[in-house]
């Protein structure tokens, strides 16, 4: 099996040949059709998160059920799935009080070895899936069964940036209709963001990125306006357009701490502050304490879209088949495994939305 693995900081991913393991008696094995190239991937590459060498990325994946465990239950071979990056038993303290987004299983998931490299040193795979390969082993509370006839390259961005995305608006913040939106960061996830709250009817969505391409998309997706930042005071365009005040919700996707102290000044008095792009492991931010009482402003963390997976990724499916939600306008390149390293070069360059693997 053919696989792209994570070798050390800021190096480049190392295609390989691996020798999975026999997959074991709750595991699934999946044929993978097509997977995002995330940011969160590189975020791990350049050491955002601590994991030691020898780990198969790629957490953004859709394919096919190719073999079970005889414990398996939830899918059969043939099926067709998408991978959730956290899993959901849907029975442990936390998934019984409808936040599987915070499974209790998640880090034993991870962690699991799944097979041997060529100079017989054993892998793992990204938040227990590892989408750059041909074939994923994962257990079966990590993938979700579907019935479409979408393309995988679409229903892989489900199994990430979708999620994450328009979850943050319709299940982190509830985002009201008539409400005004603004999103800093405008990528896959923050495409999606935009997306989310069209979808939840927000009246004013702004866009707010350098890059013309993310713009441009944002409009096509859904923004009513668009802020290049580089040009003129984020905050006080936003309140140009607010009535002098600020969005009602203000959702930072980039994930460092000075986009953070932005996005809380992005909201109104009395308005929402989602966190969703992910950090350094050891960054820290600071905000005025006099700031958050007098302003009553509410500061929130998004984890993966506060998304009930077999709940939502169903219902993201019938979004896209009756055209509310545009996943195809977030794909700008479709390549090969081998060309995953330079994926990541456009990635920081601004070249694209997602490119998918298939």
């Amino acid at each position: 099996m053919k696989a792209a693995i994570y070798v050390g900081e800021n190096t480049k991913l190392s295609l390989e040949r691996v020798k999975p393991n026999p997959p074991g008696p709750r595991d699934v094995i999946v044929e993978v059709g097509a997977s995002g190239v995330c940011h969160s991937d590189l975020s791990i590459m350049r050491g955002y998160v601590p994991v030691p060498p020898g780990m198969v990325l790629g957490h953004e994946g859709a394919g096919r059920v190719v073999e079970v465990g005889p414990e398996v239950s939830r899918v059969q071979k043939g099926d067709r799935v998408i991978a959730s990056f956290v899993p959901a038993c849907g029975a442990c303290w936390h998934c019984l009080r409808e936040q599987t987004e915070l499974c209790e299983r998640e880090s034993e998931v991870s962690m699991q070895m799944r097979g041997t490299r060529p100079d017989g040193t054993p892998y793992f795979c990204m938040t227990g899936l590892g989408t750059f390969a041909d074939v994923m082993t994962v257990d079966e509370s990590s993938v979700v069964k579907v019935a479409t006839d979408l393309p995988d390259a679409q229903l892989a961005l489900i199994g990430c940036g979708v999620t994450t995305g328009v979850g943050a608006a319709l299940n982190t913040a509830k985002v009201k209709p008539g409400s005004s939106v603004a999103v800093l960061g405008c990528g896959g996830v923050g495409q999606a963001v935009i997306q989310g709250a069209r979808i939840a009817g927000a009246a004013r969505i702004i866009a707010i990125d350098p890059q013309e391409l993310k713009r441009k998309t944002a409009k096509r997706l859904g923004a009513t306006d668009v802020i290049d930042p580089t040009k003129g005071d984020a905050v006080e365009q936003v309140k140009a357009l607010t009535g002098g005040r600020g969005a009602d919700y203000a959702f930072e996707v980039i994930g460092l701490p000075e986009t953070i102290l932005t996005t809380y000044n992005l909201a109104r008095r009395g308005g929402e502050v989602i966190i969703v792009g992910m950090a350094r492991f050891d960054a820290q931010f600071s905000l005025p304490a006099f700031g958050i009482f007098f302003e009553e402003k509410t500061v929130k963390g998004c984890k993966y879209g506060s998304a009930q997976v077999r709940r939502d990724f169903p219902r993201f499916v019938e979004l896209i088949e009756t055209e509310r939600l545009d996943t195809s306008s977030m794909v700008s390149k479709t390549i090969t495994l081998e060309d995953v390293n330079d994926a990541f070069r456009a990635m920081e360059a601004g070249e694209v939305i997602r490119s998918v693997i298939t």
